[in-house]
């Protein structure tokens, strides 16, 4: 099991996939493969390692590392380098964010976005509900 810097256990295995977790573990609620949400403290966690990223209320993009990248370094001229139009977005009109666990370095996600655009919040959880279901046994 993986130890979060505080040094308590967080029932994550080293494939990415959360482990059984445990009557004294953190009740974390599986969402995308590499997040979850800790119901006892409402707080944002990589799956992997178990760091707590961000408040759950809040956008867990925040509690990330990002890495900018212009189109061009991912998306190269398939026609060559002498044409003026190629297939990759322009840098002028597009930016391309990655988003890393601060914790194990995992890629969590990755938006393509206008520069000066804020970060996308797609993922607004109702805390209620997931905690009433989790109480439930239905995650």
């Amino acid at each position: 099991m993986a130890h979060s810097e505080h040094g308590t256990n967080q029932g994550v295995q080293t494939d990415g996939i959360e482990a059984e977790v445990g009557l004294d573990e953190p009740a974390v609620v599986p969402i995308t493969p590499y997040l979850g949400i800790d119901l006892d403290v409402e707080q944002w966690r990589c799956r992997r390692c178990g760091e707590e990223l961000d408040d759950a209320t809040e956008n867990y993009k925040h509690g990330l590392l990002v890495n900018e990248r212009d189109p061009s370094e991912i998306h190269r001229p398939l026609i060559g380098d002498e044409y003026e139009y190629t297939y990759s977005p322009d840098s002028e009109w597009c930016r391309i964010l990655e988003y890393y666990c601060p914790g194990c370095g995992a890629q969590v996600e990755t938006e393509y976005l206008p520069p000066g655009h804020p970060p996308t919040n797609e993922i607004q959880p109702d805390l209620d509900w997931l905690r009433e279901r989790y109480m439930e046994g239905d995650t």
